[in-house]
């Protein structure tokens, strides 16, 4: 599954970091006094958490959304900065006009109601509903093969709010406490970038300034009319989706035959706002990958039945063309995912030592680093650790969530012998230091990748009786607490800017993540009724639950579930991710910003080309807007594109209300050959 595929590249990495001394120095000047700031109890407000929960809902839809259709889902937090912005001065202004008088908004409730948010909606995201949770189910196991696939065990668990409750509080709460100690280390001492979580403080700050207001009123007013536009083409659109392959988001936009082969413009926008966010490189990655898969690869293979398959098999048979399709998507995954961990790992290790010889030679202090004037980064610094919190009650509630862990999860999950959970915990904190020192590196957060390497080992020690069940919910199990600990730190990064207490941010990170539990299976359940979740033809394919679940029985029999050839091929789209990283980073300015990021090909080998071409349409968009108007596009497009994918979501509540009572489109718009 795609994480946070942000804007920013690596490219932009030595810019973010300027913005850290200008940022400060503006908060100095304009900000109020340093010692007026409210203590952490009181930046944690009722409007604040209001706003937060009414955010996080939208945005658990959103995501929801997104994982079950492609499992492409950039990285909202600038978004859900913009959108609490939006709010709390909506507010306050009709407020005002009532003659009431409330408490000035600051930079550090905003912060607070950011965090609370993302830490709500990526339960939504990292929650697998789309993957690991929902490739236990029965309709997952029938595609995949069942009985007929070797390794396929037909033990299965179907979906439920009470156990999906359950595993998400025993999972998502340990990440919390796993690298709170560490926060000093990763932000002051190495002073870690965490990209995304500057580029929030950076916006959260610049709202929250004489100039900023007048620069965020441009872009609340940018944001309510692409809200309303997105939610109101929605709405049309509805009327004429009254039936299978129904619809503008069926209308072939290059042709029948293209059609045939995903490859039209679906006039969703989501994706096209998503595009907006994401870089030019995934977009036209993902381009490539469709077109080399839907256009190339499919129809040829499909051509070789009765020679590479039998010709008895359909095309969702995993000894068919849906195998080479999930299995060569696999590749080309694990070939990026394996390339990426060494990597981080590797300039981590180096990192870190070229830190300790620095302290070793007394050459490393904050002022000799930073070299800047006015001590503004020596501030912040003073205001992180003002009030820390204890070392020894992170480390009591880690240990103390384990054990609840170890001891719930083989009731939710037989299959899960409990010493699993034990080498799962005792491995998760080098873990999740790995993936938090990398995320703050760059800004990629690899903590599905750690997830599939507990997947294959926890699938191949539990054999073919109990190996996929272990394999899944032993991937979730390191998922959930690896993602939770980076984007922790990215929150603590953004508090660092913004002058917020590392309390106050913890009880909202924490509060967020409460919410976030009971929320997503929730939501999840609302799509899972309302919608035919899991049907490969359908809008909710949910390829990741295949994909997952192929995984796992790829752990437990090797290489003999592969269909005939596909090892061939899959060994070369491993080569060829392996390969193509290597390029990217031995050349990254010249030959490295032409090659296509594998992990992004990936996803259109599954789903289709489709919302390639909505979030290729986003980067037309965002690069015509730019080279027209460059300070308008650079200011409005992140308020544009947040508008776009919340109204479309926001048509998501009502709808599937209506699907639910059974309320059909009144019409069906679809097209035939004219012969």
């Amino acid at each position: 599954m795609m994480n946070a595929m942000s804007n920013i590249n690596n490219e932009e990495l030595k810019e973010i970091e300027s913005y850290e001394r200008d940022d400060i120095e503006k908060i100095v000047v304009e900000a109020e006094d340093v010692s007026k700031i409210a203590p952490w109890r009181e930046q944690i407000t009722m409007r604040g958490l209001i706003t937060s929960f009414l955010i996080g809902i939208m945005y658990s839809v959103i995501v929801m959304k997104l994982n079950l259709t492609t499992g492409l889902v950039p990285n909202l937090n600038v978004s859900a900065a913009l959108l609490g912005f939006v709010l709390i001065r909506a507010w306050t202004t009709l407020l005002e006009k009532a003659k009431i008088v409330s408490t000035p908004f600051t930079r550090q409730e905003n912060t607070i109601i950011q965090t609370c948010a993302v830490a709500c909606y990526s339960a939504s995201f990292g929650g697998g509903f789309g993957s690991h949770l929902l490739g236990l189910n029965r309709r997952t196991y029938e595609q995949v093969g069942g009985v007929d696939t070797p390794g396929n065990t037909p033990m299965t668990k179907e979906p439920g709010i009470g156990w999906m409750m359950g595993f998400l509080f025993v999972t998502y709460f340990v990440g919390l406490a796993s690298l709170v100690p560490l926060r000093k280390m990763m932000i002051i001492d190495y002073k870690l970038t965490y990209p995304s979580g500057t580029a929030t403080g950076v916006l959260i700050n610049g709202f929250h300034t004489s100039k900023g207001d007048g620069m965020a009123k441009k872009q609340v007013h940018g944001f309510m009319r692409f809200f309303s536009f997105s939610f109101l083409w929605s709405f049309f659109q509805w009327f004429y989706a009254g039936g299978d392959k129904c619809g503008f988001a069926q209308f072939p936009t290059f042709g029948l035959k293209a059609w045939k082969n995903t490859f039209f413009f679906d006039f969703s926008m989501t994706y096209v706002g998503a595009g907006m966010i994401c870089s030019h490189l995934v977009n036209l990655s993902l381009l490539f990958g469709a077109v080399l898969s839907w256009g190339v690869m499919w129809p040829l293979i499909r051509g070789l039945h009765g020679k590479w398959f039998p010709d008895n098999l359909s095309e969702s048979s995993m000894k068919s063309l849906n195998g080479y399709k999930i299995f060569i998507s696999i590749a080309l995954i694990l070939g990026d995912g394996s390339y990426n961990i060494v990597k981080i790992v590797y300039f981590a290790a180096a990192n870190i030592h070229a830190t300790m010889k620095k302290r070793n030679h007394k050459t490393f202090s904050l002022s000799d680093n930073q070299k800047q004037p006015n001590d503004f980064l020596r501030l912040n610094d003073e205001v992180f650790m003002k009030e820390s919190i204890p070392m020894w009650l992170a480390c009591v509630g880690y240990i103390l969530l384990s054990v609840i862990s170890i001891i719930v999860i083989p009731f939710i999950f037989p299959q899960v012998k409990w010493y699993y959970v034990v080498v799962a915990y005792v491995l998760a904190p080098f873990l999740g230091f790995c993936n938090a020192y990398g995320s703050g590196l760059t800004d990629m957060n690899m903590a599905y990748n750690y997830g599939k390497v507990a997947l294959f080992v926890l699938a191949a020690l539990g054999g073919e009786t109990n190996g996929v069940v272990a394999g899944l919910v032993g991937c979730g199990v390191i998922k959930s607490l690896v993602s939770t600990s980076s984007d922790l730190m990215h929150d603590f990064k953004t508090g660092h800017l913004t002058f917020t207490s590392p309390r106050s941010m913890l009880v909202a990170q924490a509060i967020g993540t409460v919410i976030g539990c009971v929320v997503a299976p929730l939501t999840f359940f609302l799509f899972y009724k309302a919608f035919d979740v899991g049907n490969p033809d359908g809008e909710y394919k949910a390829p990741y639950a295949i994909i997952y679940r192929n995984m796992a029985i790829l752990g437990v029999e090797g290489f003999s579930a592969l269909p005939q050839h596909c090892l061939e091929l899959c060994c070369g789209f491993f080569a060829f991710a392996v390969v193509t990283n290597l390029v990217r980073d031995l050349n990254p300015k010249n030959i490295g910003r032409w090659i296509p990021l594998p992990m992004a090909m990936a996803v259109p080998f599954v789903v289709g080309a489709y919302f390639a071409i909505d979030m290729c349409m986003g980067s037309l968009i965002v690069y015509v807007w730019g080279a027209l108007k460059r300070k308008e596009a650079g200011l409005m497009i992140p308020a544009v594109a947040s508008g776009l994918i919340c109204g479309d979501g926001l048509w998501i509540l009502p709808s599937s209300v209506l699907a639910l009572f059974k309320v059909r489109p009144p019409m069906c718009m679809s097209f035939l050959a004219s012969k």
